[in-house]
């Protein structure tokens, strides 16, 4: 067996196979609804990625267990390829929804091989659990994948990158208008160089501030059990 499920796949699927593979994403479709409904008002804050990511999971145990409840043999796989299949009926590409399914198998797995716990949490759902709640509950107060700690980070990227432009730009602009017989390729070279001595300092300053972040976070919270 491979060891991406996306790599055994093919892109389309007929007769029973493609039966089968609606069911099962109709099933988790059905199940999701149910669940998101339950969390709406819980306030929970994670960075998207790891939101995305956590459901994806769950629902790769969600219809793995169903495709076991239709005899399918490797439903494991089958549900992967279940997933890249509603990946791409909701507007993904083939080759991204190829490459996502790829990223979860790599994540649908701990490192002792067991299966991480949003893929268990899914397995085991019922329509009227708290199964994803409990799963999101799970890292409430994990600061790595806190909804603010991403918003710091892209508010920091947008910054980073807009005082790069801008020392780039004033440089460029006083190399040309002071040093006229500079070349062009000196003067880029001079806008690049004034960019990275703004942007390199900033990514650093803020590596610093992410890493303070989370020792300041694992030394308040006690070790999970």
């Amino acid at each position: 067996m491979s060891s991406h499920p996306s790599m055994a796949m093919s892109d389309s699927g007929t007769g029973s196979q493609a039966g089968e593979t609606d069911i099962c994403v109709q099933h988790a479709r059905v199940l999701l609804v149910a669940q998101l409904e339950k969390i709406k008002d819980k306030g929970y804050d994670f960075a998207p990625p790891f939101r995305q990511m956590t459901v994806q999971l769950y629902l790769v145990g969600v219809m793995w267990r169903h495709g076991e409840n239709l005899d399918l043999p490797n439903a494991r796989e089958h549900a992967f390829q279940a997933l890249q299949s509603m990946l791409v009926e909701e507007g993904m590409s083939r080759k991204r929804a190829r490459r996502r399914i790829e990223f979860l198998s790599d994540k649908s797995r701990v490192e002792d091989g067991s299966d991480a716990y949003a893929v268990t949490a899914g397995y085991e759902a019922g329509p009227d659990d708290d199964s994803l709640a409990v799963v999101f509950d799970e890292y409430r107060d994990e600061v790595r994948v806190s909804g603010a700690l991403w918003r710091t980070y892209e508010r920091g990227k947008k910054i980073m990158f807009l005082g790069g432009m801008v020392a780039a730009f004033i440089t460029i602009w006083f190399v040309t208008i002071f040093l006229p017989k500079t070349e062009g390729v000196d003067i880029l070279a001079a806008g690049l160089l004034a960019a990275i001595l703004v942007m390199l300092p900033a990514f650093l300053i803020g590596l610093l501030i992410y890493r303070a972040k989370i020792r300041k976070a694992d030394a308040a919270s006690p070790p999970r059990a």
